[in-house]
């Protein structure tokens, strides 16, 4: 790998660690970064989940006691979450790398969607499905979701959150934990079966690894001293002009 392309991969990692731990979005910058390191798309998509595996596993630490409270309904819901994320990593296995490349804008512009209304679309269905860790509609709501984490993934941490809330965690530090533990449970099951697949290019993963590490651990410590609604609006903005980049790339030529 060319010194550029670690340096590259290096700082990108370091933001995007830091970002993730403070306000999340960060795969809308670090995926096209892989992709502008010379990675094909299916590739920059299956080691962005490695690369970033260290600032969604992070806070695990930090929420131990709440997880422990978990019991048998956290078992249930990692398990159907594993089961969406392994299809949708299958499901991109076996895809045809032209199909995932014309889908990127689209992707792009469903996460920074997710991004920007996730809240209000967090709170609406809070109220939609009530109170219940019984109620079979939050299971397969968590396992369609979880195939769209297997495939992509990026903004999906709110949906997650809702789940959390729905089946009675209340506290939001609980719901957290709970997201947190579902995000590293399926980017684990994604990155085994992407590196059965050899999706993963590890030169270049290893090396964003090493720059998550080290921003998510800065970016936790500042993460109480930052403003996080501008931040959180600056990715929204470039989430939505990456897309119109990428939409630009992808039909335009077909234009003219």
């Amino acid at each position: 790998m060319e010194f550029t392309n670690v340096a590259i991969l290096l700082g990108v990692g370091l933001i995007g660690g830091a970002w993730n731990a403070i306000a999340g979005g960060a795969t809308l910058f670090t995926f096209p970064a892989l992709m502008a390191a010379g990675l094909p798309p299916v590739v920059a998509n299956a080691t962005n989940f490695l690369g970033l595996l260290p600032s969604n596993a992070a806070a695990l630490m930090a929420y131990r006691d709440e997880l422990r409270s978990g019991g048998v309904v956290l078992v249930k819901l990692s398990l159907v979450s594993g089961a969406g994320a392994a299809a949708g990593s299958v499901l991109l296995l076996v895809s045809d790398p032209q199909t995932f490349l014309f889908l990127v804008p689209f992707l792009l512009l469903a996460a920074t969607l997710l991004f920007a209304f996730g809240e209000t679309m967090r709170r609406a269905f809070v109220r939609l499905a009530g109170d219940s860790q019984t109620s079979s509609a939050v299971y397969c709501v968590l396992f369609v979701v979880s195939i769209y984490g297997g495939y992509f993934g990026a903004g999906l941490g709110i949906i997650l959150l809702a789940i959390s809330q729905i089946i009675g965690h209340s506290d939001f530090h609980a719901a957290n934990s709970m997201k947190n533990l579902l995000a590293t449970n399926f980017t684990i099951i994604s990155i085994v079966i992407f590196g059965i697949g050899g999706l993963i290019d590890w030169a270049a993963a290893i090396t964003m690894m090493a720059g998550s590490t080290v921003g998510g651990y800065f970016g936790g410590r500042w993460a109480r001293t930052v403003n996080q609604r501008l931040l959180r609006t600056m990715v929204v903005g470039f989430g939505g002009l990456l897309s119109l980049v990428y939409f630009w790339r992808i039909f335009a030529p077909q234009v003219f």
